[in-house]
């Protein structure tokens, strides 16, 4: 069935095997017949460009690593060479959004369950989206920017500490130009804040 071009899930589907069993079985007679990849590609309409001998390293590599560690390669890794997987398994992510992820490296990474998903950036993601329009919403009722000080409760605390991390975030250069966008465009002046009532000439 592989060779015929039938993908590790659509075998799993078929046979009733778990698709990690598929997998490891397929791993295996890959290894055994180094044409049958070749084969199975060709039925799908022929080896993708994308497919190299340093892409297919690298899938070894990332394989190895989630097996050991049990987690996923991180951009913010302190090894370069960790780093260099995660920004590696980001396109291969990018490409399966696209649906244009070479059939080698579909069936290869497949083999991990949850590779494609990022469930915790996700929900962090959508959090953000949350808190901006409740801070647009907020600003709307007329209200002055909200504060964090310890002093101040409810909406205003929360909101409050949620704007000062992402104004911290700015002056650090860790807010992204997407998040900066956006508050610019639903809350301006979110950088400068409140101006403490003061006016021209008055002391500070």
């Amino acid at each position: 069935m592989y060779r015929g071009g039938l993908s590790r899930g659509r075998i799993a589907e078929l046979t009733g095997a778990p698709a990690l069993t598929v997998g490891y079985h397929l791993g295996v007679a890959c290894a055994a017949d180094p044409g049958l990849r070749t084969a199975h590609e060709a039925a799908v309409g022929g080896k993708d460009r994308q497919v190299t001998a340093r892409g297919l390293g690298r899938m070894k590599q990332l394989l190895a690593m989630v097996q050991e560690t049990g987690r996923f390669p991180s951009l913010t890794a302190d090894d370069v060479s960790e780093r260099t997987l995660a920004a590696w398994l980001r396109r291969r992510r990018r490409e399966a959004d696209a649906g244009t992820l070479a059939p080698a490296f579909r069936d290869g990474l497949d083999v991990l369950p949850g590779w494609r998903g990022r469930p915790r950036a996700a929900a962090d993601e959508a959090r953000w989206q949350d808190r901006l329009a409740a801070l647009a919403a907020y600003r709307a009722a007329g209200r002055d920017w909200p504060r964090h000080k310890a002093t101040v409760a409810g909406e205003e605390h929360w909101l409050g500490v949620w704007l000062h991390t992402q104004r911290f975030k700015l002056r650090r250069g860790e807010l992204g130009a997407a998040k900066m966008d956006a508050l610019d465009a639903a809350v301006p002046g979110w950088r400068a804040g409140r101006q403490r009532g003061r006016k021209s000439g008055g002391r500070s």
